[in-house]
C-alpha cells in the first residue's frame, strides 16, 4: 500500500472516500481510526457482519425516509468525537472511475460538532498494481467487487492473484463553511477524489494541493 497526502489530525473528522471492493474497508480501517458508514443489510452478513459490528460501524437504511434518524446517529458518534467514513458513491463501482455523489449523504457534514464546522477529508483509493505492472481494466474486477459478483469465490480469487498495490490518497481537508452549499461540497469532494483515482491508476506523481473555488 502506498499513503500520499496527511492524514486529518482533527477530531472528528468525515471521510469521504470512493469505494470499489471490500478491500476498502480494511485498507481505510489499517490507517484511519474511524467508523464506517454501511448499509444495514451488512450487519447480517457472516463474517463481514461482525467485523463490521467490532468496528463500531453505522449501519443505515438507505431506503428509509427517515434521514433525520441517521442524521441523529452521525451527530452522537460524532459528539463522541468518534470520526466516520462515508462512501459517497452510494455502492460499489468497478475501480476505473467514481460513480457521482450523492450530496444527500453530505448532511452529515451540516453537523456541527461541539458547535464547530466539522472537518471533511475526501480519500482516494486507486487499486494500481498487481506484482508491480499496472493494473488494467480487465484484472481490475479480480478485486473492484460490484454489481451481482458472488462474494465468497471473489475473495478466494482475489488472495490468490499475488501481491496487490493500492494508492490511498488524503486530499486537504475542508469543511462546509468553505461552500456554498452542501451540493457544492459534494461535487468539490467528488472532483478531488477523481483526479486522485485517475492519477494513482495512471502511476503519476502525487498533485499540488490546489485552493479552494472562492
Amino acid at each position: 500500500m502506498i499513503k500520499r497526502g496527511r492524514i486529518s489530525a482533527e477530531e472528528p473528522t468525515l471521510y469521504v472516500a470512493n469505494h470499489a471492493s471490500y478491500i476498502d474497508i480494511s485498507i481505510l480501517a489499517s490507517l484511519i481510526k474511524a467508523s464506517f458508514v454501511a448499509k444495514h443489510e451488512i450487519e447480517r452478513w457472516p463474517f463481514f457482519g461482525l467485523l463490521a459490528r467490532l468496528q463500531r460501524s453505522v449501519f443505515i437504511d438507505r431506503k428509509s425516509r427517515n434521514v433525520n434518524d441517521h442524521v441523529d446517529m452521525m451527530r452522537k458518534r460524532l459528539e463522541d468525537n468518534d470520526s466516520i467514513v462515508v462512501f459517497p458513491e452510494g455502492t460499489s463501482g468497478d475501480g476505473n472511475s467514481v460513480i457521482p455523489f450523492k450530496s444527500a449523504l453530505f448532511k452529515t457534514a451540516e453537523i456541527r460538532p461541539h458547535g464547530k464546522a466539522l472537518t471533511v477529508q475526501p480519500v482516494s483509493i486507486a487499486y494500481a498494481r498487481l506484482d508491480g505492472i499496472a493494473l488494467g481494466r480487465s484484472l481490475r474486477p479480480y478485486y473492484t467487487w460490484f454489481g451481482q459478483i458472488p462474494l465468497l469465490p471473489h475473495i478466494f480469487r482475489a488472495a490468490g492473484l499475488g501481491r496487490l498495490t493500492v494508492i490511498v490518497e488524503f486530499h486537504p481537508i475542508v469543511t462546509i463553511d468553505d461552500f456554498e452549499s452542501r451540493k457544492a461540497l459534494s461535487e468539490w469532494c467528488q472532483k478531488e477524489v477523481c483526479e486522485g483515482l485517475a492519477e494513482g491508476l495512471a502511476g503519476r506523481p502525487q498533485r499540488k494541493p490546489k485552493m479552494l473555488p472562492a
